[in-house]
């Protein structure tokens, strides 16, 4: 039984910013030569705790972000964030990309890879320790973050669910 604590979250009632992680240029072999076109990755987030990824395909860089980022506004998600970093470890994985989290202390920083980083600075995590493992496409690297973080719990989370209170949850 795997509860899903992801809660989505409507783009209109909050300032989005927007990170373009990868473009990449696409061809398409057709009788008369190449076809290029973009594929774009971007991340939205507010930079409390919501967070979102899309992806976005034109024959134009700049239409191809436009689409990435209607795209990732309809796919927000809501993830814990305590004293600006994690709750706790986590490791997602997605096709190839596997990742790390681990909370870390005020003032550490956000240690962690190009894909990944775009990710947790646009969810509002400032401090953090974050290991890219496996693959370093960035598609699967975003989802990988994006399982880890919507896969962690808050205590408050936790207690609610088990129906105790929450020094409970700590003293067992």
């Amino acid at each position: 039984m795997t509860q899903s604590n992801v809660s989505t979250v409507k783009a209109s009632e909050i300032d989005l910013k927007e990170k373009v992680v990868a473009i990449q240029r696409v061809a398409k072999v057709v009788k008369g030569g190449r076809r290029f076109s973009f594929a774009a990755i971007v991340v939205v987030g507010d930079g409390n705790g919501v967070v979102g990824y899309g992806l976005g395909k034109a024959n134009e860089v700049t239409d191809a972000i436009t689409k990435g980022i209607d795209d990732a506004k309809k796919h927000l998600v809501k993830v814990p964030i305590i004293k600006g970093t994690v709750p706790h470890e986590s490791t997602g994985k997605f096709g190839g990309g596997y990742v790390l989290l681990k909370p870390a202390s005020p003032g550490t920083g956000v240690i962690a890879g190009g894909a990944m980083r775009a990710v947790l600075e646009s969810a509002g995590v400032h401090n953090v320790l974050a290991k890219s493992k496996g693959s370093s496409n960035p598609h699967n690297v975003v989802k990988a973050t994006f399982k880890a973080l919507t896969t962690m719990r808050d205590a408050n989370t936790i207690a609610r669910n088990r129906g105790i209170q929450l020094s409970k949850v700590f003293n067992g």
